[in-house]
């Protein structure tokens, strides 16, 4: 079958991607050896966990290791939600991304016809974008500061150096090889945080009785919000869909049903979701076992340093090495939803690498004016959380609507979580503004 193969048809209304299998279903024609041809799930396993990277960055790493080393387990029921409501919310803006052939704010540019309503809402996501440089960059600078001694300005620049030769392979090597590439430095990270587990690990009751909903004081609803904006990152949610258009739209032609792509999917997040939520999980429980309590350890050098001295120089070392690879990873993935932000809603498309450069200046500004790393690094968290709704909603609602996803629109139930998550995520975000301008 010829690579035009692919074809647009009208399902209930919606236009939809009908790949070559399909097309042959429908017509009564056998797909004969294309099926045999047809990549294994394993093969179609990838977007995700490039998006999952994100889940991993240096702000999740503040957090909850803030949070554990001065709250203990109270925040572990955070960390647990906050990777439920991740799973559907990446795997919505997989679907949308391989059904519609667009990412998220490629639909959203076409749909909003109102100028500057939808450079209003570019600022707001270009805010977002830029919190989550600001937070990888500095991550990154801490982690060779820690691992080297190498003046944190300095630290800035390299992990940017390092970077854009990320965004280059991207650029040039394809999905498949960014891929590659990412799930290598995802290996990393997950054995530099987990580690310290095993050599200091948890009390199973403080465990259990974290997972208990409830707060203590503004600070610790503060660090929710951190956590949750942490986890649910709307860059992420952005860069998911145009990963998935990117690696399965192209390859829709070559016979793979958009039904058994969308299958590959969920497998595809909920790998990255359970890599992702136990890496955080264990970061918070290593902070709550061995640094609650211990003066100065709400920082990152001052956990580095605490862990040194209290478990040994093994674990402090794979947790540095670990921050800078979560670092150099999430500064990719960042810059690639930055320019697809920017390419979606403005209908303007820059280089990879020269965005890259351009949102580096801030996170540099914040070196080089000598403001407190970590504390950078949560209120960065917090500045995504106010983000979610703006990408949640219109994500759920989108993914919700005939016209858009056809037969592959979500079923009541599913929206109605969607629903569910977004309102939760307001409501915290609402009740964290009240306490931090009533002075609670």
């Amino acid at each position: 079958m010829p690579k035009s193969a692919g074809i647009d048809v009208q399902t209930t209304g919606a236009p939809q991607r009908l790949h070559a299998t399909d097309a042959a279903s429908t017509t009564g024609r056998r797909p004969g050896r294309r099926r045999a041809s047809t990549p294994r799930v394993a093969w179609l396993l990838g977007p995700a966990l490039v998006a999952g990277v994100a889940y991993l960055d240096p702000g999740n790493v503040a957090s909850n290791m803030t949070a554990g080393a001065r709250f203990g387990y109270l925040l572990v029921w955070v960390v647990v939600l906050g990777n439920i409501m991740a799973w559907l919310i990446q795997y919505l803006s997989a679907k949308l991304g391989i059904v519609t052939g667009q990412s998220l704010p490629e639909v959203l540019g076409a749909r909003m016809r109102n100028r500057w309503g939808r450079r209003a809402y570019w600022l707001q996501a270009e805010l977002v974008a830029m919190a989550t440089d600001i937070a990888e960059v500095i991550g990154g600078a801490v982690a060779l500061n820690l691992l080297f001694n190498v003046p944190l300005l300095w630290g800035g620049l390299i992990t940017g150096v390092i970077s854009l030769a990320l965004l280059i392979v991207q650029s040039r090597r394809g999905a498949k090889t960014f891929e590659f590439v990412v799930i290598g430095l995802i290996a990393i990270i997950a054995v530099g945080f987990t580690f310290g587990v095993f050599i200091g690990p948890p009390d199973p009751a403080g465990v259990i009785g974290g997972l208990v909903p409830r707060f203590e004081g503004t600070d610790s609803v503060l660090l929710a919000a951190s956590i949750l904006g942490a986890t649910i990152m709307p860059h992420a949610i952005y860069a998911h869909s145009a990963l998935a258009r990117d690696r399965f739209v192209p390859d829709g032609v070559r016979g793979i049903p958009t039904g058994r792509l969308l299958r590959a999917t969920r497998w595809d997040v909920s790998i990255a979701m359970l890599i992702a939520g136990t890496v955080n999980l264990c970061i918070l429980l290593l902070a709550a076992a061995n640094l609650a309590g211990v003066p100065g350890t709400d920082t990152l050098e001052g956990a580095y340093h605490a862990l040194w001295n209290g478990i040994g120089p093994a674990v402090a070392t794979l947790f540095a090495v670990g921050l800078l690879a979560s670092g150099l990873a999430s500064t990719s993935v960042g810059a690639y939803a930055g320019a697809e932000i920017m390419h979606g809603l403005l209908h303007v498309r820059i280089p990879l690498i020269a965005r890259r450069l351009v949102t580096l200046i801030p996170a540099l500004i914040i070196l080089g004016i000598g403001f407190d790393p970590t504390l950078a690094l949560v209120l960065s968290q917090v500045v995504l959380s106010f983000g979610i709704p703006f990408a949640l909603i219109p994500l759920v609602w989108l993914t919700a609507k005939n016209e858009v996803l056809g037969t592959f629109r979500n079923r009541w139930g599913t929206t109605a979580a969607g629903v569910a998550a977004s309102v939760f995520l307001i409501t915290l975000n609402g009740v964290l503004l009240w306490l931090l301008l009533s002075g609670a």
